[in-house]
């Protein structure tokens, strides 16, 4: 909080998506409809996973983490969004606002790393298949698990806090529909080129390390598969790995034109799509890649639909 110019802010107004009460409620129905999907996809692709014996391998821990993951990551923005198209006060506390935006970052770079162990899990399945139940045995993935929610929330410490520490001189309307990083900083009334300069710089490392990784993982699987004589063999090796960089290609995609890009040439409204992309069209996305294209998650879900897992 600033207490320049004798002013605190104690509360931010969203503007959020539209002022027209048409269309608010036409967006509440269509977002509540996608919220509903989300829930319903990732909630069946845990109870899948948990339920079928034969899915208990890493690949699809790592798939279960990763619905789990997106369950959070949408309800950390989805219900507030939801609850604000139906209201005249669009209001939200200082800190309200800061957890928000410290819980959604937190789980999107939760995410960013988990997607890189996800590369790294189908590099040793591929690369090495001899030694794979050795080197992903059950404590390593565990421990990889929660080693990506550690580095995840421990990382966004420092987004946040340079974020918080910005003059805003009474300035407390935020055109977005949740609490982010550029729309805080957009609402500063001193100059913050340096504090820009370090989110960027700190921003470009957490995203493009695990890209880097992946994109090299994924090199020497590509290389790999090319040796394996059997075309059937590599028609199942890259379908296995297909799904997983369709997820990676989206996900980061509209993380690094939310966060790597300069504030000056954001155009207006193009946030929020971008927003609503990786908040909301790719968990809800997810487990319909992974269920269509993948012939071991569609068989556990005949299996589990005659035993009446979901019932």
């Amino acid at each position: 909080m600033s207490w320049k110019n004798q002013t605190v802010v104690t509360e931010f107004i969203l503007l959020g998506l539209s002022s027209e009460p048409r269309t608010k409620i036409i967006l509440f129905f269509v977002f509540l409809y996608v919220y509903i999907i989300i829930l319903i996809g990732n909630i069946s692709i845990i109870t899948l996973i948990l339920s079928d014996v034969s899915l208990h391998t890493p690949m699809y821990f790592f798939l279960c983490n990763l619905s789990f993951v997106d369950l959070c990551y949408s309800s950390s923005t989805v219900p507030r969004m939801l609850k604000d198209l139906m209201s005249v006060k669009k209001t939200i506390s200082y800190a309200e606002c800061a957890a928000q935006m410290y819980i959604s970052l937190s789980l999107g770079e939760n995410e960013c790393i988990l997607l890189a162990v996800m590369a790294y899990d189908r590099y040793v399945a591929i690369c090495y298949p001899l030694h794979y139940t050795t080197i992903m045995s059950k404590m390593v993935c565990v421990r990889l698990s929660i080693s990506t929610w550690i580095c995840g929330f421990l990382l966004s410490i420092s987004h946040v806090s340079l974020t918080l520490s910005v003059d805003l001189c009474g300035n407390n309307e935020i055109n977005h529909f949740l609490c982010e990083v550029p729309e805080i900083l957009s609402l500063a009334c001193e100059n913050i080129l340096f504090i820009e300069f370090i989110i960027f710089v700190v921003g470009v490392i957490i995203l493009m390390t695990p890209v880097t990784f992946i994109v090299i993982s994924y090199v020497q699987i590509i290389v790999s598969i090319l040796k394996i004589a059997s075309s059937a063999g590599q028609q199942k090796a890259f379908s296995t790995c297909g799904s997983h960089m369709m997820v990676v290609t989206m996900f980061y995609g509209s993380a690094m034109a939310a966060y790597m890009k300069p504030r000056s040439s954001s155009l207006p409204g193009t946030d929020k799509l971008i927003a609503i992309f990786y908040f909301i069209v790719t968990p809800m996305l997810n487990p319909m890649i992974y269920t269509l294209r993948n012939n071991d998650v569609k068989s556990a879900f005949l299996k589990c639909r005659k035993r009446k897992c979901f019932c």
